[in-house]
């Protein structure tokens, strides 16, 4: 059972919000002038912080992300202060929380690096030693399944940063997503998921989910409306949702979902994969559980895949039990590669935070691209929500060229930096193009379901040099 960090501290529920209504999105010829003026916006410079409206300060150093100490998001708690007489910034626990600060010392060592504990198996001094371990007296492992030193460094790591008081990592994203549905949701009971989530995480709640006697609702984000309507009906488990969604980037308003689905009875899981927990806290602004595939921004060097899911140790606990059945187990050497991509995670974020904004406010005023999606450009219409509930709005973009199937192709073999590959969140900037990615060989009719068009393009950032990307961009548009 997971140990409680020193760092975490239960969230509270926030306060009533209004429901928001997204406005439509601009029309071409409403957009601010013309591409020369969005360059020198995305100049050497840099743009304005994503949310400056907010009142928070711009820094100098970092201009699309505030600093957190200086700028709180409303609604997000604090961690507890330390002994240094304030709380530790996320860019401090990165590098050391569950080790010099919180628990720590979990791999019995002074080394100032976390070991590898390899050992599959744990041995007791004597039977006393045993009974005290499993009367909870004494703090230890037993066997690597359902636990290990070095796994339950970087659990208490990624709790510290969500402000959880558990965290499960398991061995994969979709592992996590599994062993959560099926610990939480018993037979007879009913998932509501919004249509624009990950698919794979869609396709196990509407195909599998259902032979276990499960019912499942998806709904629009936006068509609120609609959700309230489906618990206004009762009997609904869990609103599952990621946020931003994949890959149309609409942002859930969480406080406001959480205030709907608590009054019912219904349980809150945001998929925070694309925010990344520099970003966003969904624990804090009123969900209950929230979930990552670590193999993104947390371990953020496309080298190793792993999941978590992070909440009260009630309901950790629950979804540890299934996880222990199901065998997700992360091995111990993978465990040490996400504490160590862990550590750059908020220098990593802050920098593609700042690409995604910048590139997103020069091609929305491109002539070759038809549509930008990202809440971090005012013209988004989830541009309140994160404003309100994100510090800055990811390093993931996505927009229509003004082309067809092919001539979007050719743009994106034109690219030089970019690798044509699916995954976000690493050091190397990744581009693909659903209809031939993700969406090949579904019909014309599930691709429109889905807001997938041929000219569709998902563009993740990484840490490369903002002028080199925009260069490289630029170049490829020529080509079509």
């Amino acid at each position: 059972m997971a140990k409680s960090s020193s760092l975490v501290m239960k969230a509270s529920l926030p306060r009533r919000r209004r429901v928001h209504r997204p406005r439509r999105s601009p029309t071409k010829p409403e957009r601010a002038a013309t591409a020369e003026e969005a360059v020198l916006l995305a100049g050497v410079d840099g743009a304005a912080d994503i949310f400056g409206a907010a009142g928070c300060p711009r820094s100098p150093e970092y201009p699309v992300v505030p600093d957190m100490d200086d700028c709180v998001v409303d609604g997000v708690d604090d961690a507890p202060a330390t002994a240094l007489g304030r709380r530790p910034s996320d860019e401090t626990l990165v590098v050391h929380a569950g080790e010099k600060l919180g628990s720590g010392g979990e791999a019995g060592t002074d080394s100032i690096v976390t070991p590898i504990v390899s050992g599959t198996t744990h041995w007791f001094r004597d039977s006393a030693n045993l009974i005290a371990f499993r009367e909870g007296r004494r703090q230890s492992f037993e066997y690597g399944r359902y636990g290990n030193p070095t796994v339950q460094v970087l659990e208490d790591k990624i709790s510290a940063l969500e402000r959880a008081e558990a965290t499960l990592v398991t061995s994969s994203g979709m592992n996590a997503i599994v062993a959560t549905l099926l610990a939480l949701v018993p037979p007879g009971g009913h998932v509501v998921a919004t249509t624009d989530c990950y698919s794979e995480a869609r396709a196990f709640i509407r195909d599998k989910l259902s032979k276990m006697g499960i019912r499942s609702t998806f709904v629009d984000l936006d068509d609120m409306e609609a959700l309230e309507s489906v618990l206004d009906q009762g009997n609904v488990t869990m609103f599952y949702a990621d946020s931003p969604t994949n890959p149309h980037l609409k942002v859930v308003d969480v406080p406001h979902v959480a205030e709907l689905c608590h009054r019912r009875g219904a349980l809150v899981c945001i998929d925070s994969t694309l925010a990344s927990p520099i970003n966003q806290k969904p624990l804090t602004l009123g969900a209950d559980v929230v979930l990552h595939s670590a193999t993104k921004y947390i371990a953020g060097h496309h080298d190793v895949i792993a999941g978590c899911v992070s909440g009260s140790e009630a309901l950790i606990s629950r979804i540890r039990a299934w996880h222990h059945d199901i065998g997700g187990a992360i091995s111990p050497n993978a465990a040490y590669m996400i504490i160590r991509g862990l550590k750059t995670m908020a220098l990593r974020v802050e920098a593609q935070n700042r690409t995604a904004l910048r590139m997103a406010r020069l091609l929305e005023n491109h002539p070759k691209i038809e549509r930008v999606y990202y809440p971090g450009l005012e013209s988004s219409p989830w541009h309140g929500v994160a404003r309100r509930q994100m510090t800055g709005a990811g390093g993931v973009i996505s927009f229509e060229v003004a082309s067809d199937l092919h001539g979007v192709m050719r743009f994106v073999d034109a690219l030089e930096l970019p690798l044509i590959a699916t995954s976000l969140g690493g050091c190397e900037s990744l581009v693909q193009q659903p209809a031939v990615m993700s969406y090949w060989g579904q019909s014309d009719e599930e691709k429109a379901k889905n807001g997938i068009k041929d000219n569709f393009v998902m563009f993740s950032f990484g840490i490369e040099r903002f002028e080199d990307l925009r260069d490289d961009i630029l170049q490829a548009l020529e080509k079509i």
